[in-house]
């Protein structure tokens, strides 16, 4: 082992090995790597580099260093499934499809804003919307959030991610008209089922899809959805309306209380039936519409019925008050009966001596002051 100053660490060669390594140690802790070479200049060069990111504050260590993105999924992967995340799915694919062909392979000390850069062009360049490359810059970085957990930590640096302008507000409505053709274009029992549920409540096609006959209770005339089954895992219990009873009766009927409530004809529980639906819609003259769309039909209608806002939330599922503007559930129709209520209002305080306004206004070149045209 040659000897040098102390602090300024050494190179040896080790009995075993015919390559250079070198010792150095910060904050009291020893290092020893191999410089993965037989050249001496070349092993005290790395020597130099390393005790010049020790001084510079930019040392991770070689371990740290060797971490790949690819290491970083299996902890993301066992949290996921560990918490019961209902969205693990989701994750395998966006991993698998996108995210580990770019950065799988890559060291994790060299994920840079530059290279993060240059995976959303190339995503965009694909035709991926904001809200999608979004979410799976989100998935990247909770890999990184774990890896500088974990113990021994890998990831040291959180680089700064990009967070894209997302245009998510929702557009389509089923109308009442359409409703009736859109049932009459597949009238299969489930699928009508589920559109009415879907319209009322304002339920995901996932709760739909995953409900029981246990969660159906046709005497009290009652549905829950029990903790942990719903996206904010929150249960929810709401009240048939008749339309719903009727066919959640017949859905129900010589099922076992733990069979699927929506079946097709041969019994098997209804999963993916999204080209049935973009048939349905397009029979019905209403391409394009989702069945997520039904959950923005079924704010409105409730919020036309008088019902309160914090209510309206409780039986769809939404958390915050932000579903009433990102899914833009006040129309033109809505604001033209505002407008209607409002000239109703005003013509009841008609008086003998003329229209009665709020404030001082012109008409015909009359002055109303005080509110009452002269």
């Amino acid at each position: 082992m040659s000897s040098r100053p102390k602090g300024t660490g050494c190179i040896f060669m080790r009995p075993d090995s015919n390559k250079w390594w070198i010792k150095y140690s910060r904050n009291g802790k020893p290092y020893r790597e191999s410089a993965n070479t037989t050249e001496r200049r070349k092993a005290e060069r790395l020597l130099k580099q390393r005790l010049a990111e020790i001084v510079t504050g930019s040392f991770v260590g070689p371990h740290t260093e060797r971490v790949r993105v690819e290491d970083l999924w299996d902890d993301v992967e066992r949290e996921y499934r560990i918490n019961e995340r209902k969205s693990l799915d989701d994750a395998q694919a966006r991993w698998n499809l996108h995210l580990k062909p770019m950065f799988g392979p890559a060291r994790v000390i060299e994920v840079s804003t530059t290279t993060l850069g240059r995976y959303v062009d190339a995503r965009q360049r694909e035709g991926a919307k904001n809200a999608t490359i979004n979410r799976e810059l989100a998935l990247l970085k909770r890999m990184f959030r774990l890896g500088m957990q974990a113990t021994p930590t890998k990831v040291l640096r959180l680089p700064a991610f990009p967070k894209l302008a997302e245009n998510n507000v929702r557009k389509g409505f089923l109308e009442d008209a359409q409703y009736t053709k859109l049932v009459e274009a597949y009238p299969r029992l489930w699928f009508r089922a589920m559109v009415e549920c879907g319209r009322t409540y304002g339920w995901r096609v996932s709760e739909l899809k995953s409900l029981r006959v246990n969660q159906v209770d046709l005497a009290q005339r009652v549905i829950r959805l029990e903790p942990g089954t719903t996206k904010n895992r929150e249960g929810r219990e709401v009240v048939m309306t008749d339309a719903v009873y009727a066919l959640l009766c017949v859905c129900a009927v010589g099922k076992d209380l733990t069979d699927y409530v929506f079946t097709r004809e041969n019994g098997k529980p209804v999963r993916d039936f999204r080209g049935t639906w973009a048939k349905a819609c397009r029979a019905a003259g209403i391409p394009g519409l989702l069945f997520h769309d039904l959950r923005r039909t079924a704010a409105r209608n409730l919020r036309r019925a008088g019902i309160a806002e914090g209510i309206i939330q409780i039986i769809g599922g939404w958390k915050t008050r932000s579903v009433f503007e990102r899914y833009a559930i006040v129309t033109r129709t809505d604001i033209a009966d505002a407008m209607l209520k409002l000239e109703a209002h005003e013509r009841e305080h008609v008086t003998e001596k003329g229209h009665v306004f709020g404030h001082t206004d012109i008409v015909d070149g009359h002055v109303a002051k005080g509110g009452i045209i002269n």
